[in-house]
């Protein structure tokens, strides 16, 4: 098995607009991060961390992109879990 094409270099994070009838898994206005998956992305797909840092596929059109200062990005990660894949290295 391949591992997805990501870049953790800067974390992203996106807020979740619409459950898509995910409703054990999604909560409509809150934050995640994401995880950089190009062919995913190529697939209208979007990679999202949940609570256990497990990362998951969803479509894409569930969330919008946070634009944030370098500021805010450091916030969002300390309440954020980190990739459950960068904690295993």
């Amino acid at each position: 098995m391949t591992e997805p094409a990501t870049d953790r270099a800067r974390p992203t994070f996106v807020v979740c607009l619409d459950d898509g009838g995910h409703t054990l898994s999604l909560e409509r206005r809150k934050v995640y991060r994401t995880v950089t998956d190009t062919l995913a992305e190529s697939h209208g797909m979007l990679r999202v961390i949940d609570e256990t840092g497990e990362d998951y596929l969803f479509p894409a059109s569930l969330f919008v992109a946070l634009t944030l200062s370098e500021q805010g990005i450091a916030a969002l990660v300390e309440l954020t879990p980190e990739p459950a894949t960068a904690r295993s290295r």
